[in-house]
């Protein structure tokens, strides 16, 4: 097939997006970041997604300017690898590992029939394995910018899948990082550093941007957001709220679903009715749980796989909700929460006790709360979707040869 002309409708160059995170339907409660970024860059190029068929989602359809494109790769029944996190579901099934090699292939596959007909000027690759390893095979000629949240740097060392990244990432023509630990690591991986960009995902801040007047956020109530997986360190919070002292009325509401739910909520029994496991909540119901809570908190622990939170989208959600944050002090979390006006109190990842001493202090304090909800209401506007999504359009239109839009941008 002889490729079309570089540029969609009236001039705009072709933008493939490639990723395993894509919500079935907007706000089901599927993390919503490479959804978010690609309405953004959709404003600049003629984009399409690439992604495996989830339960609910449909082979075809168009939403906020682009187009989605679904793979099947295995037997509908057990087609779930891509059904949540990869790496997690892996470690939470074995049996899931079957899965892999034809979910490279029909994925490869259909990433090479999509470079065929749709002719992209550059890729964006969300996730150095598995989706780099498909753009390896099925397109190599396409210029690449390389996104990687941190699962699959982190956590995959061993040294046939170093390589593996080596080769992506040396292939990209830009790769962007959560954190500047991060970008080390990329850079020891035998990278320029001139081509590593610490570029975070963007907060949709259309979905919280409407939070409950202050007055009316709950006495004593925390929230968490995110998978229940060992990375997020949620039975590290569990042991840290035995800690509180008795007279504190507290409560915890707990968002999202993963492989260690039954066994959180068995250790969560004790408490009674004071956690909540909601599991996942659509952006509207999500956007008023942060809004209704005095602290939202985020204990992120190093996984024993190697694993580590880059910087999660769901903290970014919870500042711009104006809610005053707890989080361990690692790379990414801190640099979002900390510095000379901070946002929240960071404790060491992993101690309960001094978890428990963050949120004593916070649930404790009202000014404390306040001073550092209004922080994390302005500082969560320049991690706002459409801020970061400009930079990430620049550095794209950069990757393919094109001149720099009208509008410019920050690649710094």
């Amino acid at each position: 097939m002889t490729p079309r002309p570089s540029g969609g409708p009236a001039g705009r160059p072709r933008l493939l997006v490639i990723a395993s995170t894509l919500p079935a339907r907007a706000g089901d409660g599927t993390p919503e970041f490479v959804a978010s970024l690609a309405r953004v860059e959709a404003t600049a190029f003629e984009t399409s997604v690439l992604a495996p068929l989830v339960p609910g989602g449909e082979r075809r359809d168009s939403r906020d300017g682009y187009e989605v494109r679904r793979f099947r790769f295995f037997p509908r029944r057990w087609e779930d690898l891509a059904d949540g996190a990869i790496l997690e579901n892996l470690r939470a099934r074995p049996s899931r590992w079957l899965q892999v090699p034809f979910f490279l292939i029909a994925g490869s596959l259909a990433l090479r029939r999509a470079v065929r007909a749709q002719a992209p000027d550059v890729l964006h690759v969300h996730w150095i394995i598995p989706q780099g390893l498909m753009a390896l095979v099925a397109a190599p000629r396409v210029p690449w910018v390389v996104t990687t949240l941190g699962g699959d740097l982190y956590a995959l060392t061993a040294g046939p899948a170093r390589a593996l990244k080596r080769m992506v990432l040396r292939r990209a023509r830009a790769i962007t990082v959560m954190n500047e630990e991060m970008r080390s690591i990329v850079v020891g991986l035998g990278v320029d550093p001139d081509r590593v960009r610490v570029l975070p995902m963007g907060v949709d801040m259309s979905r919280v941007v409407e939070p409950v007047p202050a007055h009316e956020r709950a006495p004593g109530r925390m929230v968490f957001v995110g998978r229940l997986v060992e990375k997020k360190g949620v039975g590290v919070l569990l042991t840290a709220l035995g800690h509180l002292p008795a007279a504190l009325d507290w409560s915890l509401d707990l968002v999202g679903d993963g492989p260690l739910r039954a066994e959180l909520e068995a250790a969560a029994r004790p408490f009674g009715e004071r956690i909540t496991f909601h599991g996942q909540q659509s952006a509207t119901d999500l956007a008023r749980i942060l809004a209704g809570a005095q602290v939202a908190v985020f204990p992120s622990v190093r996984a024993r796989s190697g694993d580590q939170d880059g910087l999660p989208v769901a903290l970014l959600e919870a500042m711009a909700a104006g809610t005053p944050v707890v989080a361990s002090d690692l790379p990414g979390l801190a640099e979002a929460v900390g510095g000379d006006e901070p946002a929240g109190v960071l404790a060491q990842p992993g101690d309960d006790r001094e978890l428990a001493g963050a949120l004593e202090r916070l649930l404790t304090d009202d000014g404390l709360r306040e001073r550092y909800g209004r922080t994390a209401a302005t500082r969560a506007r320049t991690y706002s979707v459409e801020a970061i999504g400009a930079r990430y359009v620049e550095l794209l239109r950069t990757a393919a040869g094109l001149p720099a839009s009208a509008a410019g941008g920050d690649e710094t």
